[in-house]
Parts: structure tokens; sequence; C-alpha cells
């Protein structure tokens, strides 16, 4: 997204050619932007400036990417043309308001359908005007598209959270010389400015690396080693709550890419317990429970997630969905409004539902590693999302993993 609007050649190494990212790059190029790639995990874009964007001739599919949706309706905000932006049947389902309305208290002219879903149709706007917003709920997704829509914004633009949240947005626009100022929960930066072209160096995604932070855990004599993990402090509650279970999980070979610390991650075999996750843990790890989930299952004891209430308007509900599939599977659970509390104690086999999640495929998937038979995923077509190959990445890692056509 910043590479489109940046002035100059963006070269990226590292891109995860998943059906998420490649939609926004099908984005840019309705609107006229330059990219060559994906080949190999390497991406060329030439810019068109921050006013340079074309509109547009049918409305923008971002398919299944509510990050694509909420970012872009923050950076298509402020143009001088009108844009659609739609997706998926689930897409169409999860909340915008939450980035609506404050874009609309910026200036902006956006409608979404009656219940304040997809599609996003977005008017021209002659200009918008900096805003002091403090998020109500800790969104790296609303702060991000806050922080996009104000680059095209009069004065200032700053977002305060209740909570720290990924804060890959802010270290991306620092890479790309964008100014911008951060003070604790709080984050500001100016209109009118420019961006200039940069490499980046994109590092393996810890949400990609959980299922098998995961599966080591909780599979006997497992000794694995996961490379160039982005191990931002903001991103590794996965980390810190497994340790906290007793995870035998350590970082080595530390460094930086891109503006983002990274790390080499080895994790082995040990017993876990369950724990109440601590809810400073919450946001940090809040794409990675369905499969902290599993490691909770696979504990000895009781854990307990609150604060969580995020979880019930992802791609499904996935407090109810994980709570479904490990009753499926013979584990004690209780869903609650924010959480739930898990049993743990071991997983029998069993047949499992995704409900079209990614997430919850594979972390069903794993589960196998820890399961007193086979289990059986269905619906779970959807994996390409954000991690493609990853049946016969976790085959080449142990899990004896067998895909079938629906």
């Amino acid at each position: 997204m910043l590479g489109a609007i940046a002035e100059g050649r963006t070269e990226v190494s590292g891109f995860l050619e998943g059906e998420d990212s490649l939609a926004t790059l099908a984005a840019f190029r309705r609107m006229g932007v330059s990219i060559r790639g994906p080949e190999g995990g390497r991406l060329t874009i030439d810019g068109a400036g921050l006013v340079g964007l074309r509109a547009p001739d049918a409305p923008l599919d971002l398919g299944n990417s509510g990050t694509s949706m909420r970012l872009l309706a923050g950076l298509l905000a402020g143009q001088r043309f009108p844009v659609t932006l739609k997706g998926d049947a689930s897409l169409s389902k999860r909340p915008m308001r939450r980035v609506t309305e404050p874009l609309t208290r910026m200036g902006a002219h956006i409608r979404t359908s009656p219940v304040g879903t997809a599609p996003l149709d977005i008017d021209p706007c002659p200009g918008l005007q900096g805003i002091d917003y403090q998020m109500p709920v800790a969104s790296a997704q609303v702060k991000s598209s806050l922080l996009l829509a104000g680059l095209y914004a009069r004065g200032e633009t700053c977002v305060t959270e209740p909570a720290p949240t990924r804060d890959h947005t802010e270290r991306m626009l620092a890479a790309f010389g964008y100014p911008v100022q951060r003070q604790g929960a709080r984050v500001c930066l100016f209109g009118g400015g420019r961006l200039t072209a940069c490499a980046i160096d994109v590092p393996t995604d810890i949400s990609s690396a959980a299922f098998f932070l995961v599966g080591a855990s909780i599979a006997a004599g497992s000794d694995l080693v996961l490379e160039h993990v982005g191990v931002n402090p903001t991103r590794i509650g996965v980390v810190n709550i497994l340790r906290a279970m007793g995870a035998d999980i350590e970082l080595t070979h530390r460094g930086e890419a891109g503006g983002e610390p990274v790390a080499d991650v080895r994790v082995r075999g040990a017993p876990l317990k369950g724990i109440r996750i601590p809810d400073d843990q919450v946001p940090l790890a809040i794409d990675e429970f369905p499969a902290i989930f599993i490691a909770a299952a696979c504990a000895e004891g009781k854990t307990t997630l609150t604060g969580a209430e995020e979880l019930r308007v992802k791609e499904s509900d996935r407090i109810q969905v994980m709570a479904d599939g490990l009753g499926a599977l013979g584990v004690e659970t209780e869903p609650r409004p924010d959480g739930i509390h898990i049993r743990g104690g071991g997983l029998a086999g069993g047949f499992v539902d995704a409900q079209g999640d990614h997430r919850i495929a594979m972390s069903f998937a794993i589960a196998g590693l820890g399961a007193r038979s086979s289990i059986e995923v269905r619906d779970c077509a959807n994996v390409g999302t954000s991690f493609p190959g990853f049946a016969p990445l976790a085959a080449r890692a142990g899990l004896r993993i067998t895909e079938r056509a629906a």
C-alpha cells in the first residue's frame, strides 16, 4: 500500500503470495499502479505518489481480507474519485463502522450496508481534516486506517489506543521517510507529506509461525527451528503466553529487517499447564488464539481467557467455533461473551467444521499432533488466504496430514 503511493520504486522481498495479499495487489493495479511480480517472493512497485492513484473501472474485490478493506477505506477516503470496496460472503459480514465512523468525522463520505458492513461506497472528498481520536477498542486496523487517511488530511491526525496493538504501520511509514510521532499510547502525523520508495524485507509472519510453535510444544520429543521470524514486541503475545504455560521457546540470532525486529525461534516439546491469560497479552496475540486454544486443550488444568470479544467478529465467531470444535474432540469448554474457559487434558479424534476460517482450520490440523486418534477438518478451503502451502510444509515438519478435495 505504501509503495503504491510513494515516489520512486519500492523493492519487496519475502512477499507472501497469500490470497489476501494478492487481492491487495490486484486492487492497486486496478488503480493504475505498475507492479511486477510476485516471483520467488519478490515484488517491484513503481509508486504513483500520494495523489497519483486513478479511479478503478469496477468495484475493488478484496476477497476475505478484512485488513485490506479497513486500511484501504482510510487510504481511499481522501481521494478525488469514487470507489467501492467489496469482499466475499465472510468479509461482507464483518463490522466496518469502527473505521467508517471516525473517517466520517474526518470528512470522508462512506456508505455501508444498513448494518454497517461491506460493500463500502466511498465518494470523492475535497479534503479531509485531521482529528484527535481516542479508540474505544484496541485495534491496529482502525489505527492504521486513520493514519493512512491522515496522510491526506489537513493538519494533524492523532490516535490514542487503550492498549498496545501492532505497530507495523508506524514502522513502515518511518521506513518510507514519513515523519511519525509516537509517545506512549499516542501516535500522530501531519498530512501533506511525501513517501520515498525504499527496499523492504518482510520477515516471516509470527501468526503463521504460531501453528508450529503450538504443534512442536504439544508433540513430545519435538525440536523445531523457525527462521527469520518477526518478533515485533506488539506481536509477540503468542510466545509470552506459551512460555507462561511452560513451553520451551528460545529466541536466537536476533536482528532487524525492514525496521522490524527478527529472530530465529527454537521450540521443543514440553508439558504445558493451564493459566489465566494476562489481559495485557490479549491484543498482542489476537490472531493467534485459535492455535493457543489447542495448546490449552493439551495442557494440564484450566486455561481462562477474558477481554477478547474481538474474536467474535473475525472471519468467524472464533470463540464459538473453537468451542464447538474442541467439544467435538472431547474437550470441556465454557464460552463467555468475551472469552472462554478450556479444561485441558488432551484431545480425542473426531470431525471438526472450520466454518471457512483459515486460522481455525490450521489450528485443528496442528491439533492432530496432540490427539489420541485422527482429526478430520472440514470446510478449510480458505487456508490459502494467509498460508498457501501450509499442508505440505506441515508434512515436512512431521505432521501426518492428507488433503482431500471437497
